[in-house]
């Protein structure tokens, strides 16, 4: 039976009840369960996932988290910029909502727990309170953000971004994939999908966001924590280039004569890599996606495209190398034309401490270890961090691994993470 604030109790009284009810009832099995059914949805043979931002799979993965809310009775709703959310209705439905989530997408070769884990940690914190009959004063939203990886349409993070109001959704509609399709037209298709459920306004007011997720790297495994308090992310700037040459005949063409896209990139981007190369080992320079044009073997490659990802926790030494590379393509494309087009820009930003300190309480109050702990990947809690107060609780990864189908994380830790999750959606709430 839902409870609403004891007559006469004290807020602060009533977070202390709420938050000796709600953790007892996360139940580890279920949530790892519920991760390896997810895991379906664009299963790799090797294990891993390949389930990409509204593709069929995604649609699919949506349908089974709608129905596991429906089953909690939460209220289902969609914005225009394709993300998920489902409510938890709190005793003033028309105060500022608690925010919570991740996304559902994932890389071509990604695994089970990346992105997913912060959706089904947030799911069990909604049930948990409801099993425990709590009703918060202020409603409690799980979101899916929409692309949040950037593997099928860069850059990443669109959803977080659009609702945010750092993008306008006219910016993201015409962008598309390796096959042409658009991200307007893999919209319509989620609209096709979930006709019933209802469309809610982009930039809503939020109270706070609460972002779970592993960590991505060795560290809490290695230090054996449990939870990572997340202080901030480090900064990262994306961009794509392109080195347009000329097609000629393999056997015939005169290297003289050639216009080279691949020999030109080759020089690019080694002078990129020398750009980037620092004796500490800080700065994160990447390739991670190339396309040769036409791909033939007998013909000079006329058109080269590629990505770059540039991260550095310092952004006044980010924003350096960034505006570095526009002139450094040119300076190294020899008889082609480069072409740069920066698609993101984000400044390293650290989370408000009193966000820090009530996830750290948190976990001290349950007894489960923690540490501050910085994030080197981005999160769509860079988004929600200029609109409300906004955190990030990790939890430690096999080995640190992952985008990669061998990511792997613990039951236990899964667990741990959803019980500090919970009791700091509560105290948000009150």
């Amino acid at each position: 039976m839902a409870q609403a604030r004891p007559a006469g109790a004290s807020w602060a009284n009533y977070e202390n009840i709420m938050k000796l009810q709600a953790a007892h009832f996360i139940d580890a099995q279920r949530l790892w369960e519920r991760h390896m059914h997810m895991a379906k949805y664009g299963a790799t043979p090797a294990g891993g996932v390949d389930r990409q931002a509204l593709s069929a799979e995604d649609i699919q993965a949506q349908k089974v988290l709608l129905g596991w809310g429906s089953e909690l009775e939460l209220v289902p709703a969609r914005d225009a910029a394709g993300n998920l959310f489902l409510r938890l209705p709190g005793l003033e439905p028309g105060a500022a909502p608690v925010m919570t989530g991740s996304h559902m997408d994932s890389q071509p070769t990604g695994g089970k727990f990346d992105g997913i884990y912060g959706v089904l940690a947030g799911l069990e914190a909604l049930q948990a309170i409801r099993a425990a009959g709590i009703v918060p004063r202020r409603s409690i939203e799980l979101v899916a953000w929409m692309n949040e990886e950037g593997s099928r349409f860069a850059p990443g993070m669109m959803g977080s971004s659009v609702f945010s109001g750092s993008s306008t959704l006219d910016s993201i509609l015409s962008i598309k994939d390796s096959r042409g399709i658009s991200v307007q037209e893999g919209l319509e298709k989620v609209q096709a999908a979930f006709p019933l459920v209802p469309l809610w306004p982009l930039q809503r007011p939020v109270h706070a966001y609460v972002e779970a997720h592993i960590e991505q790297g060795p560290i809490l495994e290695s230090e054996s924590y449990s939870i990572g308090v997340v202080s901030g992310i480090q900064g990262k700037r994306t961009f794509s280039v392109s080195l347009q040459g000329e097609e000629a005949h393999a056997g015939t063409s005169r290297r003289c004569d050639r216009k080279d896209a691949l020999m030109a990139a080759l020089q690019v981007v080694q002078a990129l890599s020398a750009l980037c190369n620092d004796d500490q080992d800080i700065v994160k320079f990447t390739v991670g996606r190339f396309q040769v044009k036409p791909n033939a073997p007998s013909v000079v490659p006329s058109l080269v495209e590629f990505s770059i990802d540039l991260r550095h926790p310092d952004s006044s030494v980010l924003q350096s190398l960034g505006d570095q590379v526009e002139l450094l393509c040119a300076q190294n494309a020899g008889p082609c034309k480069a072409t740069v087009r920066e698609l993101s820009n984000a400044i390293s930003l650290q989370f408000p401490q009193s966000m820090r300190t009530l996830i750290s309480e948190v976990a001290q109050t349950q007894s489960i270890s923690c540490m501050d702990i910085l994030s080197s990947a981005g999160h769509d809690a860079r988004y929600m961090h200029p609109i409300c107060a906004s955190g990030m609780i990790f939890i430690p990864c096999a080995g640190g691994i992952s985008h990669n189908e061998a990511e792997s994380a613990n039951a236990s830790d899964m667990a741990n993470g959803a019980k500090v999750l919970v009791e700091t959606l509560l105290q948000l709430a009150a």
